[in-house]
Formats: structure tokens, C-alpha cells, sequence
């Protein structure tokens, strides 16, 4: 059971979907440039500041599944 859900939990990490992640205002604002260069720039920039969120509470779980593992392997 364990295995199934780290593997599920990998693929999900792992998984590499394209996605527009502009607001409406962001949208309406960079629709009307020609090239759409700017947009592109917008949405990674959206995207890469999506990603810390995620770290840090990824971080703290690991951080409390260790200390939960260490406990139960102190016998406490």
C-alpha cells in the first residue's frame, strides 16, 4: 500500500502539464500585444512563484514525518 501511494505521489510531482496561469485582467491586458512574448514571460513567472508554496509545505511534512519516525523508533 505504501509503495502504491509514493509511486502515485512521484507521478503527480513528476507529471509535466502545460498550463496558463494568468489572471483575467493579466489575460485581457497581454492578449492585445501581437508576438504574445510577454504573456509567456507572465505565465512562467506566475508558475515559478506557484512552486515555494508547495516546497515549504512539502518541507514541513518531511520535517514532521521525520520527527514522528524518530519518536515511534525511541519507543516514546
Amino acid at each position: 500500500m505504501k509503495q502504491r501511494l509514493v509511486i502515485l505521489i512521484l507521478l503527480f510531482l513528476f507529471a509535466v502539464v502545460p498550463v496558463e496561469a494568468q489572471c483575467a485582467m493579466c489575460r485581457a491586458v497581454l492578449e492585445s500585444e501581437e508576438k504574445g512574448q510577454a504573456a509567456e514571460g507572465i505565465n512562467n513567472g506566475i508558475i515559478y512563484l506557484m512552486i515555494f508554496p508547495y516546497l515549504l509545505v512539502a518541507g514541513v511534512g518531511y520535517a514532521i514525518y521525520r520527527m514522528r519516525k524518530k519518536a515511534k523508533e525511541s519507543g516514546t
